[in-house]
């Protein structure tokens, strides 16, 4: 598929799949998603497996061309650094969204100078710097698309391409993090499999993902962030993601209702999607509501792990 895109995609750029975590074929379908976000065309189904009760999305676009819904519009690889007089609100957002990320790996893991950190699905390595220069860690990435002409990535390993396909070796990093990239992942076990076989003895492994037995998703359905057609190939609940992640020979330590990653843009997108009904949002325009209906939520938002809104996180350990 061409980057630049001027229909659906057609139906030789689709691959059946069957169910990541039991092998079934046989399932229900659970939803028609679009491309909310940016409004690209496409019409993308996601059904519940009749077995073992998975959602996720199949028929699939292939690997080759998927590319096309992850170019610069898509929001993690976005360049913009000017937005006008809420410039300083964006960078302050954007600063606080890694410092969340560092504190909730802070719970459970004390980086030390030289320990070696792997973020999967790393986006603009904006993260990664951050510890890279408070903890003076050997940071690396993993990342579908090459994004290392951007700033953060000074002094980061970055490996490019499917993250179980990378030469990494066994037994190598102290601490694994996936923010918002296993509902991405084309083979969610095998990912799962890799990180038990390359993280150390005594390792952690930090997952984030959106969570579908959840408020927003009830209030939105298939507008629902979370859906994020056709980059989205699986949609967790609770019960789900830890089936898959604790046959993956880790020891589970925590399991928490909440993220780093703000539940307020999962209730400002997705009523914004609610209205445009998969035209695709502003970016530049929408960000001055953002901005004020995030104020005027503060309140509800200061209770935000308590109330199921939208994210899940699981931190895991490779026994000694």
């Amino acid at each position: 598929m061409p980057a630049t895109m001027t229909g659906p995609p057609t139906s030789d750029q689709f691959e059946e799949v069957s169910c990541y975590a039991c092998g079934e074929s046989s399932c229900h379908d659970l939803l028609t998603g679009q491309d909310d976000l940016t409004g690209k065309p496409g019409d993308f189904r996601f059904v519940t497996c009749a077995s073992c009760g998975l959602a996720y999305q199949s028929p699939r676009l292939t690997i080759k061309h998927i590319g096309a819904y992850y170019d610069d519009e898509y929001i993690a690889h976005r360049k913009e650094t000017e937005w006008g007089i809420l410039t300083r609100f964006y960078q302050r957002g954007m600063d606080k969204h890694d410092r969340q990320k560092d504190q909730l790996v802070s719970r459970y893991v004390q980086l030390q100078p030289g320990d070696r950190v792997l973020d999967v699905g790393c986006g603009s390595g904006s993260f990664l710097q951050r510890l890279r220069q408070r903890y003076q860690v050997a940071a690396g990435g993993v990342d579908f698309k090459n994004l290392t002409h951007l700033p953060f990535f000074d002094g980061v390993e970055f490996h490019e391409g499917l993250f179980y396909e990378q030469p990494l070796p066994q037994d190598h990093y102290d601490l694994v993090t996936m923010w918002h990239f296993l509902e991405h992942d084309y083979d969610p076990v095998r990912t799962l499999e890799t990180t038990a076989r390359i993280l150390k003895p005594g390792g952690h492994l930090v997952v984030e993902v959106p969570r579908l037995d959840c408020v927003s998703y009830r209030l939105f359905g298939k507008r629902w962030p979370g859906v994020q057609a056709p980059q989205h190939t699986v949609l967790y609940s609770k019960k789900m993601l830890l089936k898959f992640a604790d046959r993956c020979g880790l020891e589970r330590v925590d399991y928490l209702p909440y993220g780093a990653f703000p539940a307020y843009f999962y209730l400002f997108a997705g009523t914004a999607f609610k209205i445009r009904k998969g035209q695709g949002i502003n970016l530049r325009k929408a960000i001055y509501p953002y901005f004020l209906g995030q104020l005027l939520l503060t309140p509800v938002l200061w209770f935000e792990r308590y109330l199921n809104l939208a994210m899940q996180t699981i931190i895991y350990r490779k026994p000694v």
